[in-house]
């Protein structure tokens, strides 16, 4: 009995991951072994960096709000400290727009806090 194998699945399989692969500079772009390493590589970069790409921003906000924040003679620690005390809802993204955008609205803020 003849071997049967599916090659039409396989060359499909194969075609997919050679996709995602245009683009690629030298042999990752069209010797299958070395681009699907590469694929996958950078799937897996691209998984870890949709959680490094929150703690970045979230650090951005934080160094924002502190600027601001002490050019209203207060420091973040205590901005936030106070801001929790007095159970005003505000999270740190619309904090940090307001202290780039809307100084006077954040200074509002600052002064209705102390």
């Amino acid at each position: 009995m003849p071997r049967s194998v599916n090659h039409v699945a396989s060359k499909a399989r194969r075609k997919k991951i050679m996709k995602y692969a245009k683009g690629y500079f030298g042999r990752r772009k069209n010797v299958w072994t070395v681009s699907k390493n590469a694929v996958e590589k950078g799937w897996l970069y691209a998984y870890r960096d949709r959680k490094v790409k929150k703690r970045e921003f979230r650090k951005l906000w934080i160094q924002r709000i502190n600027a601001a924040a002490r050019e209203n003679g207060i420091s973040y620690s205590q901005l936030m400290g106070k801001i929790g005390k007095s159970e005003i809802e505000i999270n740190r993204k619309v904090l940090a727009d307001l202290a780039m955008n809307h100084p006077a609205a954040f200074k509002a803020i600052v002064d209705q806090v102390k």
